[in-house]
């Protein structure tokens, strides 16, 4: 393929800062052609980073039969129809987090991306612990940790008490982020890659904030919840407990995760100046040491690389595949349905 032609379906704040950046780094590529929400969003972006076409509806990319691979940059309730209708119509699939409203259309994503098995297929993942993934995976594969007791975390990533004058927004509706909660879905993608799936979930959450006022002025209720606490196992052994909200305020640490096996504990924890720092101590340890992460370990943001990259043949997709993608939405489902009947759900779902 001499040169690969995207089509960007949804230019939102990820796409415009992340996505065609990175993509215009790459040689033998052309952004050919963005639809938006509407037509003068999308001619604002294609003239700020040189796209060459607009297009007035989605479908229009999906059945131009020049683009060979799209980038859905949608809000969650589209990403299924999309990626089914991409890749009916023969293109490579950029979809971004989080993969679908619920398990079930992420199962049907994944049954298309096997069906037609010649294309790539990837989510955008999880960016906040790359840097520190290889470390802690590493640090447990070789024994630091021993065998695994607990995860214990709690994140208040972007929380400073209730606003109970906010805006609602698209993550507060399930219309149109279904089952995700809050960034619950990031770290337990992030938790996966460490420690590996759930076997179990039971949580309890709240709507601190019940209602929020719509663009028309309207007092909405939001049901998704902005504080949650979700307990459960993991396949490999040991237990997690893990607290989300966006409520809380005064935090210390707005991330601070443990992770405590019978020989040693890892801790990744987040100070309100922005930077993550892993800490690590062994069993006789008076306390817990900062892990300094070298640079051949460090990982970094190159997604829209590895999609170009597998398209060509050079490499095989780490940063999402669809089966792991699959995973943490079954586990989402699982909090929900938790959530509505006051029960510890199993995992997987199937």
């Amino acid at each position: 393929m001499e040169q690969i032609r995207i089509g960007l379906i949804g230019a939102g704040g990820n796409t415009t800062s992340r996505h065609i950046p990175g993509f215009k780094k790459i040689e033998g590529l052309q952004l050919l052609t963005v639809a938006n929400r509407s037509i003068a969003s999308s001619e604002t972006v294609a003239k700020e980073f040189g796209i060459l076409e607009i297009a007035t509806d989605w479908q229009n990319i999906i059945e131009d039969e020049r683009v060979d691979a799209v980038c859905i940059g949608t809000w969650p309730d589209m990403h299924c129809p999309i990626t089914i209708a991409a890749l009916d119509h023969g293109k490579h699939v950029l979809c971004e987090a989080r993969m679908a409203l619920n398990s079930e259309e992420a199962h049907a994503m994944l049954l298309a991306s096997k069906y037609h098995s010649n294309l790539i297929t990837q989510i955008v993942p999880a960016p906040h612990t790359l840097e520190f993934d290889n470390t802690i995976r590493n640090l447990i594969a070789n024994g630091f940790i021993g065998q695994l007791i607990t995860l214990d975390g709690r994140v208040s990533f972007g929380a400073d008490y209730p606003n109970f004058s906010s805006d609602l927004r698209w993550r507060h509706s399930r219309d149109f982020s279904g089952n995700n909660i809050m960034n619950m879905g990031i770290w337990y993608e992030a938790i996966m890659r460490w420690v590996g799936p759930a076997a179990s979930s039971f949580a309890v959450g709240q709507s601190v904030v019940p209602h929020r006022q719509n663009a028309d002025g309207f007092r909405i209720p939001t049901s998704i919840p902005d504080h949650i606490d979700i307990i459960g196992k993991f396949e490999q052994g040991g237990q997690m407990r893990l607290s989300v909200s966006s409520v809380i305020g005064n935090m210390e640490n707005i991330v601070d995760i443990y992770i405590c096996g019978t020989k040693g504990t890892l801790r990744l924890c987040e100070k309100k100046d922005g930077k993550k720092r892993l800490y690590g101590a062994s069993k006789g340890s008076d306390k817990l040491e900062q892990i300094i992460i070298k640079d051949e370990n460090r990982g970094m943001w190159r997604v829209e690389e590895e999609f170009i990259n597998a398209i060509q043949g050079k490499e095989d997709i780490s940063h999402t595949d669809f089966s792991t993608a699959v995973k943490y939405m079954e586990w989402t489902d699982a909090v929900t349905k938790s959530l509505k009947t006051g029960c510890v759900v199993q995992l997987p779902l199937r």
